[in-house]
């Protein structure tokens, strides 16, 4: 009992929820962006393959001009051209929003290993500027909570903020009356004026920027480089937090911090060397992941126009 005891009081130590907080941004980043882009009927599975387009994204940016912030700014505009291509499909050519962001995780992966073995020499690891840790004045000396939550990388308050100006646009505002009405009824929306299309391929920009910035936040704020397939399934696992969230960024953000929680676990798990094989610690994310799509089956109701293409000409 004992042991047990100061097992789960290393396990739960304050840098394990430091490291929990950091773990969940890429997922915010990518969840949030996944709501707009849902809220306006386009689902964009294509997740896994923009953030790890912002990933070397990130890294490519960094290397050219030796600055992370334009890094970050390089990988946002490498997501939103990849979410260009699925929004085309999804919008102007009306294809299967499925086929095409399983096309886009496929052709990224492969597209992102060529370019980092060609602009950088086979086998070699090349660091670059990244992101430093900014303490949040007075608040980083908070014990235990400062140390949580205000010793980070910028990127880690930008998604802090992210949460509430996402919920503040999607309730508060025309634009996300207008969201909302284009994913739910497009056809009432176009009736009234509102340019369907616009919205959609806006927000599904937006979605592809904010993923890349998620997947920066890899290379750029947790390592200084660039490891192919580095996203590690974790589109899919921001997809997962918004169908667990319910569409709304609040929740959406609280279900990205149990799964980076679960993500921090895994570390510290092998850490302490619990005398579990790694391979089953490393699945917890994932199987986490399962459970919530086996557990949320049927008890969700997505925008009622979620992967519907509309048809302007057909009413």
């Amino acid at each position: 009992m004992t042991e047990a005891v100061g097992l789960l009081s290393n396990l739960f130590a304050v840098a394990f929820w430091a490291a929990a907080v950091r773990f969940a941004v890429p997922l915010i980043f990518a969840a949030v962006g996944e709501v707009f882009s849902e809220r306006t009927g386009i689902l964009n599975i294509g997740l896994e393959g923009m953030m790890l387009s912002g990933a070397f994204g990130g890294v490519l940016g960094a290397y050219l001009f030796g600055n992370a912030w334009l890094g970050l700014l390089v990988a946002m505009v490498c997501g939103g051209l990849v979410a260009l291509v699925h929004a085309f499909v999804a919008v102007t050519v009306r294809g299967d929003q499925v086929v095409s962001g399983a096309a886009i995780n496929i052709a990224v992966a492969g597209l992102t290993t060529f370019l980092s073995r060609s602009f950088f020499e086979l086998g070699q690891r090349v660091t670059v500027e990244s992101f430093e840790v900014w303490e949040v004045p007075y608040l980083s000396s908070i014990p235990v909570v400062g140390e949580i939550f205000f010793q980070h990388v910028p990127l880690v308050y930008v998604a802090y903020v992210l949460v509430p100006v996402s919920a503040f646009i999607l309730y508060k505002t025309t634009w996300g009356l207008k969201i909302r009405a284009v994913g739910e009824q497009p056809l009432a929306a176009d009736t009234v004026g509102v340019n369907v299309a616009f919205w959609r391929y806006a927000f599904t920009i937006l979605c592809g920027a904010l993923a890349a910035a998620g997947g920066a936040f890899l290379s750029l704020g947790q390592s200084n480089m660039f490891l192919e397939g580095m996203s590690a399934g974790r589109g899919f696992i921001a997809l997962a937090a918004v169908i667990f969230g319910r569409w709304d960024p609040w929740r959406v953000a609280l279900a990205c911090a149990f799964f980076g929680a679960a993500d921090a676990s895994t570390l510290r798990l092998q850490a302490l060397d619990v005398q579990i094989p790694y391979e089953l610690v490393l699945m917890i994310p994932y199987l986490l992941t399962f459970l919530t799509f086996v557990g949320l089956t049927g008890r969700t109701r997505p925008p009622a126009a979620l992967g519907f293409p509309y048809n302007k000409g057909k009413r």
